[in-house]
C-alpha cells in the first residue's frame, strides 16, 4: 500500500469554526494512529456549508482563517500527515469592494493543504454553481489553474489533484490537475440531498475518473443545514470508472481509502463498500437527520405539534420521534364539533405507540367565542372558509403559545401538495418553526408512511401510524363531512400536474397534451401562482426533491404571467 486516505465525513456546524476545527483536529489524529498520511475535509468544512452572506462579513473570514490555523497548529506534531481543509479565502489578501449598493465578492472558495503545521498549497474553486439552491457566485471569484501536492516518499510518493465538487462535473479541471502531474483526483464537496441525487453523484464521478484516466476519492459532507441536507456517501472511484468503495449515508464515517500501485505503475483504490438503499430509506434518513440537526444546532430542547388524527401530522410525529426520542416530542389534539370520533381514537393511539407525551386541548369554547364576537359583522352571511380558518388559527395560537412558554418548537405538518395549491391556512396550520415534509407530495405522504410501518430504522417501533389513518379519505376537518376532494382533484393527479409544471418547468399545452383534463391543469397552475404569497410566509423545511418551494423557487408574489 502506498497510501491510506481517511475522508473526515463529519457534520460541521456553520459559523462554529472553533467547533469545526475541533473536529476536524481530533478525526486528523484518529486517523493518522490507524495510519492515514492524507485527511480530506469536506467544501468549506471550517466555517460549515453554506454560510451566505456570513461571507461578507471580514470578521467570519478572519474567523475561518485563526480556524486553519488552529488545525495546523496543533496537527504540526504528527509527520508525513497532509490535510486537505475547505475554507473560504481572500483573493490575493485583499478585501472585496463592499458599499451599500453593490459588494464584488474577492473571495475563494478554497482548499488548503497542509503539512507540517504550514499551509503549503492553495487551490480556488474555478466552477462556482449558481443555480437551485447555490449563490456561490454572490459570494466568490472563480480561481484559475490547478493544483498537485504529493504525499510520501520516494518510489511511495503520489502526487494528488485537488478539486472542488462542481470543478468535477465539468472536463477543464480534471484535465488540468492531470497535466499537472496528479495520479489520483481527491475531490471535496458540499453536495445538496435530494432523492436519487447520491446515484446521480456517483455515476457522474465514474464517468469523469473514466474520462480523464485517473482514479478518484470524493470526500463528502453529511449533516443538515437550515432547508438542505447533505447525505454523506461519500466513495472511491477507479480509474476506469468502477466504484471501489463507498461510505455509510447519512451517518459520520472516517472512510478509509487504501492507494496501491499494480505491477503497471497505475495507481488503484480499495475501500469498504456501504450497500445501495432505497429512496424511501433515503427520504426517511434525510427527514430524520433535518430535523434533528434544526433543532440540535439551534439549541431547541424538543419538539411540539398538532395531532390530527391525519395522515401528514401521524407522519411528521414518527419522524420527529425518530429524530429526537419520544422524550423530547409533545403531540397535542385539538378536537372542534368537527372532529370525527375516529379522528380521536387513531390520535391516542399513535401518541401511545410513539411513547410520547399526549394532550388534548378543545378549542370550541374559543371557536363559539370568535363567532360571538364577528356575529355583526358576519349577519346575513353564510359560514365559508371564513370560520373554516378561525378553527386552523386557533390550534396555531394554541400551539405557539405552548411553544413560548416551554420553548419546544413547533413542527408544522402540511405538505408539498398542499403549499402548491394555498390548500392551507396563514398563520394557522402553517403557524411554526421547522416544516419536516414541506417538500413531500401528498402521494409521497402515503408511500412514505406505508414505509415507516414496515420498517423500523431507529429503533423506535415498527408499526407506529395506525392503518385506519393512512386508509381513510384525507380530512381537514373544519366542516361537516369534510374531505380533501372537495376541494382538490384526486391526488395521484394533482400531484403527476405538480411535478410535470412546478417541479420540471414542463408548460401548460404540454400537460394538457400528456392527457391531462385542460381545466384542470388551468385551475392548478393558477392556484400554484395565487397562492405564492402563502408560501412566503411559511416556515422553512426539508428539502428531498430537486426543486422544492424554497431557495430554488423564486417566484414573485405581484406577477401576471402564467404559462
Amino acid at each position: 500500500m502506498l497510501l491510506k486516505i481517511c475522508v473526515a465525513q463529519l457534520n460541521y456546524c456553520v459559523g462554529d469554526m472553533a467547533g469545526n476545527a475541533r473536529k476536524i483536529i481530533a478525526a486528523a489524529r484518529k486517523a493518522y494512529a490507524g495510519g492515514a498520511r492524507l485527511v480530506l475535509t469536506p467544501e468549506l468544512a471550517i466555517c460549515g456549508y453554506a454560510a451566505e452572506d456570513l461571507y461578507l462579513r471580514p470578521a467570519f473570514i478572519q474567523a475561518c482563517q485563526d480556524a486553519v490555523d488552529l488545525v495546523a497548529k496543533e496537527l504540526a506534531g504528527l509527520p508525513g500527515l497532509s490535510v486537505v481543509i475547505g475554507c473560504p479565502a481572500q483573493v490575493d489578501g485583499g478585501p472585496g469592494l463592499r458599499t451599500h449598493s453593490v459588494s464584488l465578492p474577492r473571495l475563494y472558495n478554497a482548499a488548503y493543504v497542509l503539512q507540517n503545521g504550514l499551509r503549503v498549497h492553495t487551490y480556488a474553486k474555478q466552477e462556482l454553481p449558481n443555480y437551485q439552491v447555490f449563490d456561490e457566485r454572490r459570494y466568490f471569484t472563480p480561481g484559475q489553474g490547478a493544483c498537485v501536492f504529493h504525499v510520501g516518499q520516494g518510489d511511495d510518493r503520489v502526487a494528488l489533484g485537488v478539486l472542488i465538487c462542481e470543478d468535477a462535473w465539468f472536463e477543464a479541471p480534471a484535465r488540468q490537475a492531470k497535466a499537472a502531474g496528479a495520479e489520483l483526483l481527491v475531490v471535496i464537496n458540499a453536495s445538496p440531498f435530494h432523492l436519487g441525487k447520491g446515484d446521480e453523484r456517483e455515476a457522474m464521478m465514474q464517468s469523469r475518473a473514466k474520462s480523464c484516466g485517473l482514479p478518484l476519492v470524493f470526500a463528502h459532507l453529511v449533516g443538515g443545514q437550515d432547508e438542505v441536507v447533505f447525505e454523506g456517501r461519500s466513495f472511491a472511484v477507479q480509474a476506469d470508472g468502477a466504484l471501489a468503495g463507498r461510505a455509510l449515508s447519512f451517518e459520520e464515517s472516517l472512510f478509509a481509502v487504501d492507494v496501491l500501485r499494480n505491477p503497471g505503475a497505475a495507481l488503484y483504490l480499495a475501500a469498504a463498500c456501504a450497500p445501495t438503499r432505497s429512496l424511501e430509506a433515503d427520504l426517511w434518513d434525510a427527514l430524520v437527520l433535518g430535523v434533528r440537526d434544526y433543532l440540535g444546532k439551534n439549541n431547541f430542547p424538543g419538539a411540539i405539534l398538532g395531532l390530527s388524527g391525519g395522515i401528514d401530522s401521524a407522519l411528521v410525529l414518527a419522524v420527529a420521534v425518530d429524530a429526537l426520542g419520544a422524550d423530547k416530542v409533545r403531540a397535542v389534539m385539538m378536537p372542534s364539533a368537527y372532529t370525527a370520533d375516529m379522528s380521536w381514537l387513531d390520535a391516542r393511539e399513535m401518541a401511545a405507540r410513539m411513547k410520547v407525551r399526549y394532550d388534548e386541548l378543545s378549542i370550541e369554547p374559543q371557536v363559539q367565542a370568535f363567532k360571538a364576537s364577528l356575529a355583526g359583522e358576519f349577519r346575513g352571511l353564510a359560514e365559508n372558509t371564513a370560520e373554516e380558518n378561525i378553527q386552523a388559527r386557533i390550534r396555531g395560537v394554541f400551539l405557539m403559545a405552548l411553544s413560548n412558554k416551554f420553548g419546544s418548537i413547533v413542527l408544522t405538518t402540511g405538505n408539498k401538495s398542499e403549499m402548491a395549491t394555498g390548500y392551507c391556512t396563514l398563520y394557522g396550520d402553517m403557524a411554526g418553526g421547522f416544516a419536516v415534509i414541506k417538500d413531500l407530495l401528498k402521494t409521497t405522504v402515503f408511500k412514505l408512511a406505508r414505509w415507516r410501518n414496515e420498517n423500523d430504522p431507529y429503533g423506535t417501533g415498527q408499526n407506529p401510524i395506525p392503518e385506519r389513518i393512512i386508509t381513510r379519505a384525507p380530512s381537514a376537518e373544519l366542516r361537516a363531512d369534510q374531505t380533501d376532494q372537495d376541494s382538490l382533484p384526486p391526488y395521484e393527479v394533482l400531484d403527476a400536474i405538480l411535478q410535470r409544471y412546478m417541479e420540471n418547468d414542463e408548460s401548460i399545452e404540454s400537460i394538457v397534451a400528456a392527457g391531462f383534463d385542460a381545466a384542470l391543469v388551468d385551475r392548478i397552475t393558477r392556484l400554484i401562482k395565487l397562492n405564492e404569497y402563502k408560501r412566503r410566509q411559511s416556515p422553512i423545511g426539508i428539502r428531498v426533491s430537486h426543486r422544492s418551494f424554497g431557495k430554488d423557487w423564486r417566484y414573485p408574489v405581484t406577477n401576471q404571467f402564467r404559462a
